[in-house]
This record gives C-alpha cells, structure tokens and sequence, in this order.
C-alpha cells in the first residue's frame, strides 16, 4: 500500500530553473488512470480563498472504520540474487544509461504454467500500446515487439510458458536490485449526494487546474511538466491540500460523491482509484483524473522519522489507527501531503492503468517508464514469496522512481487491501524483452 511503503514521494530531478522548485507529482499513487472524457465545463470565478495554516485541522471529523483490518503477515522467501554487474552510473535517468546485461533464459525461472497464463493474458491487452509507443527507456524499439504481439493474439493460454521461452530474452537493468510495494482498489462509504454522515468531498479536476509541457519551452525541460492555476498573469502553484480542505474549491460544484471517512478517503487517493459503497448497496467506481501538482509526501515516513510509529506499524492499516486515535492530530499530519488528487466517475472494466488497459490483480506492475517498457513482462525474485513470479508493467505511480522499483496490483477487497497495505519485498528483478532486442542491446561476441 502507498504510504506504508513510505515512498510515493516525486523523485524528479532537480534543475538549476526557479521554475522546476514545485515539479509536481505527475500521477496518483499508484494506479494512475489516463485522463479521458469531457473535460468539466468552465466554473464560476469564485473570490481566491486565504490559505489556512499548514497542519490545521479538517473542517469534519475522521469517523472509525466500519470494520477493521491487519495487514498480512509475510510470507518468507529466498530470493535470487542479483546477476553480477558494473556499478550503474549515478546520473543515469534510463535503462539503457543504467546499462543491461543479458539473464538466463526463461526455461530457468522456475514460473509455473498459471502464472504464466495469467501473464500472457495481461500482455496481450497491452500489445496495442507497445506496437505504437515510444518506449523512454531506450530498451525497445516499436517493431520489435511485432513478432510476440502477433503471436500472442492466438496464442493458447494454456502454452503460456512456451510463448515467453520463445519469444523473450531475459535482461537485468543496472545493479538488478528491486524494491516492491503493493496497490489496490479501495472500496469505502460514500454517496453520489451530500447527506449526514456522507461530508467528506470528492472533486472532479477544476477548469483552472492548468498543464504545462516544459518541453515546449526548452530542449533540456523534455519530458518535464508542471501544473498550476493563472493569478493575474502569473501562473502559480495550485491550492495545497490544507486550502482545499479549507474551502478552497466549495462552492464550484466540482464534487461528484461525498465520502464517509476521511481517512480511508485520503488513501483512496494514495491508491488513485477505487469504490463507493453507495447507501442503497450499489457500487460507485472512481478514478484518477487529474492532481493538483504539489509534491507528494508520505506521512508514513514522516510518523516514522519522528518516531511517532514504530518499524513494523507504519502499514497502511498501522497509520489509519493512529489518524483514528486522535482526529485533530491526525487531520493536521494528512495536511502535511500537499498533494490533492481529483477524481472521476468511471464505467465498464477497470481500474484502468497507465496503458489505458484494466489492470490485473497478481499480474500487472506500477512502473517507471523510463527503467521498464510499459508492457513488457518482468520476474521478480524477492524475500516475501506472494509477489514472486511473472508480472507486466502496465501502470505507474508518482513514487514508483528509478531502475528496479515497482509497484504490485493486488485487486480488490478484504484480502487485496491486507496484501498490498503491508507489502514490502526485496530482491531481484529481470525484463523480459524480445529476442531481436537483447541481442541488439546485448551482442555476443
């Protein structure tokens, strides 16, 4: 789960340009859903609301949960070690200047034929996108995905295993030392219209929250984009999380649903998607549309540091108990994450990932584009045994930064939330990339 993992804070990179200082989060936790749909039409102006103080408290109460939850004891496992490797450059920002060396074939994985089949389901939605993106990680180039892609369209699940040893090599990125949180699709109370018990907003993205391509403006800013709102004729940071819980977007109609807890709706966007339980028992799905730009901070590691929270406690379920205990207290420490995500109403399969494809419980991955093709199939061999195996990276996260670090899709409900809300596996992690790839990358002498 985000913020027991500690880690959904932006790694950008720092620029020497006074614009880069508020470089925003650029996706939900983890499961980030791409912006799609008619926009909101244009709000009334409204007077721009004072700031609150950073830590006040919310202007309603965190209510307890309805039922309680532990996270999931671990399950032990012996991971690989990492292949042997130069030190990778501290300055790289791609796979390919992290440099690759070739792993051992597929057949010596030891992957089980319903991993596997549950794998070659998963890569086959995201063919489509690998055929025509841009793959920043320098690892692949379109057409070479062309091969596997029109083999898999046919390709009988049940031979799963034989269609990966075939058409895959296997690569370690860097020093191949992984990192591995957990996500999943939340389902909390909350209500399409305002009620009592139901006071906690969920707003669409404003009509003044504004994108900016900083690749436009300057060769060396490709690839960077910040998010503000227009103040005169200056474009500023947008409202933090304070100002919004202090009003700064009342009034504008921007809610969709209402919430009945704050806290479990504070990691609902930490997640970036999930479910309404509606009073009537029916089931209201939201997702990821838009955030406000701010950088993201973990409260976890900040219970942590301050020792507020013992090792073994800063799990999702150990943070909520201790925003419970004390509400003042606990609204002043959600108010340290500036960051706000906004929210839309989302119909037919889901939660969708980065790739536009509904992502798969125990079979997709949050990765960095620029360390991992989204898409591509990666094993991981790791000290908790749940998420070793045979994933594919078809989403991202705003934390999920850098070679070797990803994010595991739990699903939904009771056992997903124990699963992802305590997940924290290290280990080893290869790509598998077609062949003509890692002998493009990787030649023989």
């Amino acid at each position: 789960m985000a913020d027991a993992k500690t880690h959904r804070a932006p790694l950008a990179r720092r620029s020497g340009f006074a614009l880069l200082a508020f470089l925003p989060l650029l996706s939900a936790c983890t499961s980030v859903i791409p912006e799609a749909g008619p926009r909101p039409a244009a709000a009334t102006p409204v007077p721009t609301p004072a700031p609150a103080p950073v830590g006040s408290p919310r202007p309603y109460t965190p209510r307890p949960s309805e039922t309680g939850s532990v996270a999931a004891q671990p399950v032990p496992a012996t991971p690989n070690p990492p292949l042997p490797a130069p030190a990778p450059s501290a300055t790289a920002t791609t796979a390919a200047e992290a440099g690759v060396i070739v792993g051992p074939e597929y057949t010596e994985l030891g992957i089980g034929a319903e991993q596997a089949t549950a794998a070659l389901k998963a890569f086959r939605l995201s063919c489509p996108s690998l055929l025509r993106r841009t793959d920043t990680s320098g690892l692949t180039q379109n057409a070479e995905w062309t091969e596997s892609c029109a083999a898999a369209k046919d390709w009988a699940d049940r031979d799963a295993t034989n269609f990966f040893s075939r058409y895959f090599g296997t690569v370690q990125v860097g020093a191949g030392t992984a990192f591995v949180t957990g996500y999943y699709e939340p389902e909390i109370a909350g209500s399409r219209t305002p009620r009592p018990g139901y006071d906690v907003p969920i707003y669409r993205r404003p009509a003044d929250l504004v994108d900016v391509d900083l690749g436009q403006f300057s060769d060396d800013l490709a690839g960077k984009k910040i998010r503000g709102r227009v103040e005169g004729s200056n474009l500023i940071p947008y409202y933090d999380r304070t100002a919004i819980e202090s009003g700064a977007l009342a009034n504008r109609g921007l809610e969709i649903a209402w919430a009945a807890d704050a806290a479990e709706f504070f990691f609902l966007q930490v997640q970036g998607s999930g479910r309404l339980r509606l009073p009537d028992g029916g089931i209201m799905r939201i997702g990821y549309d838009s955030q406000n730009g701010r950088d993201y901070v973990g409260i976890g590691k900040l219970l942590l540091d301050r020792g507020e929270l013992q090792r073994g406690q800063a799990s999702m379920q150990g943070i909520l108990d201790y925003l419970r205990a004390d509400p003042v207290r606990g609204a002043a420490v959600m108010n340290e994450n500036p960051s706000w995500v906004f929210f839309r109403e989302v119909t037919g399969p889901g939660p969708l990932g980065a790739l536009g494809v509904p992502v798969t419980a125990r079979s997709s991955l949050a990765a960095d584009p620029k360390f991992v093709p989204l898409g591509a199939p990666v094993f991981l061999s790791l000290d908790r045994a749940e998420p070793n195996g045979l994933w594919i990276a078809q989403d991202t996260g705003g934390a999920i930064k850098g070679a070797n670090r990803f994010d595991s899709f739990w699903g939904a409900g009771d056992q997903a939330r124990a699963i992802a809300g305590g997940m924290a596996a290290r280990g080893a992690a290869l790509l598998l990339l077609p062949r003509a790839s890692v002998a493009r990358l990787a030649p023989q002498p």
